[in-house]
């Protein structure tokens, strides 16, 4: 059986994409600076084995692929640059049997992929516990020279050019800690290690402010993105207390500075139901959410109304209508999509990934519901 390794999970999820809008029509609109046309996204693609069940219902390689489907939407540019964890360590497959892979990734944490339902690996151990730990790890993210990849400059000359958004991502101030601790310690580090949680962070923000204050110095950035996914159906994992205390100075450190070198976006990726720290993830400076998933509470349309013009939105049309009725489907996108598009500020989407049981008839149903709405209120 020839070996199947982590990465090539998401390679074999890929879809196709095109750039519909430029960068300077695409800032304006998220910063609510101009009116611009109706953007609309696909923004993961489909979950694994969608692909295989649409092979099924007589799908042509374009709608597999998803290039078949209109949508409206940039292109990004992650230039290659590291702020995060910096090694030579490779991913070792350990053991992989049909129904998972266990292997050891470049943390040298074990971890387990059950191959039919994810895309993601789970890690059953971590490298950290305490501060001495950490200090054994902790030259991973210092800065380096090495963390400048070659052409970089070149790269970020190039997208601006050619009409791209420059973006530049820094490690998660709660999902880094996670990967390096897991969840339930971590929850309670911030109460019992707080030294161990704020040295991690101060590293991970020098290296990042001097990485990213080199490369906006050569090459205007124009967005910065953060993954945290910190937050279930039932609320977050951490609250608006350790958001200010610990995270915002480390994001604020690192977007104030690229903010006053023209960067205009800064974006949060987490799940889940992050209302309770809205106020607090804006005081930290982010002014973009994705994905907003309605099934765990987050309403863009009522978001909107409370937030305004503070907070600019990527997704939020709720994916597991998909696989309800076509009355279902009208339902969701006539609530979500005029108000959004009268309001602005907002890439509309699925809110994650195509999830299995989609009927191909309904995500075509669904494309063609979206383009009658957007153009019905745009004309």
């Amino acid at each position: 059986m020839p070996t199947l390794h982590l990465a090539d999970i998401h390679e074999t999820l890929a879809i196709k994409r095109s750039m519909e809008v430029r960068r300077e029509e695409y800032l304006d609109a998220m910063t609510f600076k101009a009116r611009a046309g109706p953007l609309f996204t696909e923004i993961f693609g489909p979950l694994v084995g969608v692909k295989e069940e649409w092979l099924a219902q007589g799908a042509t390689p374009g709608e597999i692929d998803m290039s078949a489907f209109r949508y409206r939407r940039p292109m990004w540019a992650a230039l290659p640059v590291n702020t995060g964890w910096l090694g030579e360590e490779q991913e070792q497959i350990l053991q992989e049997t049909p129904e998972y892979i266990i292997a050891r990734d470049n943390y040298g944490r074990t971890v387990k992929l059950i191959k039919a339902s994810a895309t993601l690996a789970l890690p059953l151990d971590h490298p950290v516990a305490d501060m001495a730990d950490w200090l054994r790890i902790k030259p991973h993210y210092q800065y380096s020279p090495q963390r400048f990849g070659e052409g970089w400059e070149q790269v970020a000359r190039q997208a601006r050019r050619d009409g791209l958004v420059v973006s530049v991502s820094i490690p998660g101030g709660f999902d880094e800690p996670r990967q390096l601790m897991g969840e339930a310690a971590l929850c309670v580090a911030f109460y019992e290690q707080p030294e161990l949680i704020h040295d991690m962070l101060a590293t991970m923000a020098d290296t990042a402010f001097r990485v990213l204050e080199r490369v906006s110095a050569a090459a205007p950035i124009d967005q910065l993105d953060v993954h945290e996914d910190f937050a279930g159906k039932s609320g977050p994992l951490i609250g608006p207390k350790h958001i200010r205390e610990f995270i915002r100075p480390y994001y604020r450190r690192v977007w104030d500075m690229l903010a006053e070198r023209g960067a205009r976006l800064f974006c949060i990726d987490s799940d889940g139901n992050v209302t309770s720290v809205i106020d607090a993830l804006l005081d930290a400076g982010i002014n973009t959410m994705l994905p907003m998933e309605p099934a765990a509470g987050m309403d863009i349309v009522a978001v909107r109304r409370q937030h305004g013009q503070r907070l600019a939105f990527v997704g939020g049309i709720d994916k597991h209508v998909l696989r309800r009725s076509q009355a279902d489907i009208a339902a969701e996108l006539e609530y979500r999509l005029p108000p959004m598009l009268r309001s602005g500020g907002c890439l509309l989407g699925l809110d994650h990934r195509i999830p299995n049981g989609t009927p191909l008839q309904n995500y075509r149903f669904y494309i063609r519901k979206v383009w009658e709405i957007l153009e019905r209120e745009t004309t």
